[in-house]
């Protein structure tokens, strides 16, 4: 039995990145003949000469935070898709709303690969725990797990004392769904006295896998592993027995750039997930997921040579109120931009006498008065708000994605 999905996992990260750059020019000119969203961002741009990173960095973002006002200005997707609804196979309403299209195909979302990554495979029978109305997540995993051969129990949410009577008799070898729900019908077995013994591996996304919450399910003798994905891009990266962060799915280029930009920052810095999928229907160009991560040097030890993640870090937008003004990252991104001799820089809003500060923390090898106010006056002149600026060492800053501090008790 193969340990790998399939000879994608293995190729040398050199073939990967030649191959996925020799396929995003038809991908780029596709979205923009076909989708009038990008149609209009990418009218000046040639998909010809999007042929690797650098290129790929020099096009604009496309962020999850304004799906919600795209969709409404151009119902139904924002004019992001590239056929007819009534073309579709499903169609969601997430949180927000935000409305995400489904394919026709063979696992859409391209959950397989994880699955397997975790153990699961043809002829197992999981118990899907994801919501089946409205949101993708149900569909996304049971779209994989057809696609491995599995059978599914579309089991849904919530109804814990009926999943447990069900998992009891019915006897699935791996459960799908949230790291916490697991636990909760477990526990719910345990008090009805029920076997559940036959769940031996768990799939497990849509919240923080904790440690304790591993170690109970290695006590119980379950085998869990987590994945990372959105309602938009379906699987973006997945656990394996290495334990060893989270490798990227091979059906799509990631970036990881400063919040509020799109530059990509050096490797291991945290960022902001950008993501470039080969989906046809739906052809998201750089797609910033809000999502904070970094990447891992090196290779997994199981044996896949993508890139790896180091898995969910917190929120990228950081967006705070001060003295009654939103400041952005994006902002901040601009008083960098005027100022090349800084590196790094974040912005720490505190209270004092009642009132906001605002401390701009700049990592710079120069220092001194004249340039600390001319930063100032460019900090003031974008954000309208007056602040102080400190200079520290380069490398000193945290290393947590943070672009904006809220240290407001």
């Amino acid at each position: 039995m193969s340990d790998t999905y399939d000879q994608l996992e293995t190729r040398s990260p050199d073939r990967r990145e030649a191959e996925l750059f020799a396929a995003l020019p038809a991908q780029i000119a596709h979205a923009k003949a076909n989708a009038p969203y990008f149609t209009r961002l990418l009218a000046d741009v040639d998909p010809a000469a999007i042929v690797d990173r650098a290129a790929l960095a020099t096009l604009p973002v496309t962020r999850k935070s304004d799906l919600i006002a795209l969709q409404r200005e151009a119902p139904p997707f924002g004019g992001m898709t590239t056929v007819a609804i009534g073309r579709l196979a499903r169609v969601f309403a997430s949180p927000g709303p935000i409305h995400d299209p489904e394919a026709h195909g063979t696992d859409p979302w391209r959950t397989a690969r994880a699955l397997y990554a975790s153990g699961i495979r043809g002829g197992d029978l999981v118990q899907n725990c994801f919501a089946y109305h409205l949101t993708p997540a149900g569909s996304m995993f049971e779209t994989g797990a057809h696609a491995l051969g599995c059978a599914v129990i579309p089991a849904g949410v919530g109804n814990t004392e009926m999943q447990a009577q069900v998992a009891a008799h019915l006897k699935p070898r791996a459960y799908i769904g949230t790291p916490d729900f697991l636990k909760i019908i477990l526990e719910k077995g345990d008090e009805l006295g029920l076997d559940l013994s036959s769940i031996v591996i768990g799939h497990l996304t849509g919240g923080p896998f904790l440690p304790d919450a591993r170690a109970y399910y290695e006590g119980r003798g379950i085998a869990a592993y987590q994945s990372y994905g959105t309602a938009d891009l379906g699987l973006v990266a997945y656990e394996t027995t290495a334990r060893a962060g989270l490798v990227v799915e091979e059906g799509m280029i990631v970036e990881i750039v400063r919040p509020g930009t799109g530059d990509p920052v050096p490797a291991g810095e945290v960022g902001e997930v950008v993501v470039t999928t080969f989906n046809q229907a739906y052809p998201l160009v750089r797609f910033a997921t809000g999502d904070l991560s970094a990447v891992l040097p090196g290779e997994s030890p199981c044996g896949r040579t993508n890139m790896r993640l180091k898995g969910w870090m917190g929120r990228a937008d950081q967006t705070t109120k001060v003295k009654g003004m939103f400041v952005h990252p994006q902002q901040i991104a601009e008083v960098l931009r005027r100022h090349p001799q800084i590196g790094k820089a974040r912005l720490v809003v505190g209270r004092q006498d009642a009132n906001d500060t605002m401390t701009l923390r700049c990592e710079s090898p120069e220092s001194g008065e004249a340039l600390a106010a001319s930063v100032r006056e460019t900090l003031a002149a974008v954000t309208k708000l007056k602040g102080v600026v400190e200079f520290a060492a380069p490398g000193s800053l945290p290393n947590d994605g943070k672009v904006i501090e809220d240290a407001r008790a």
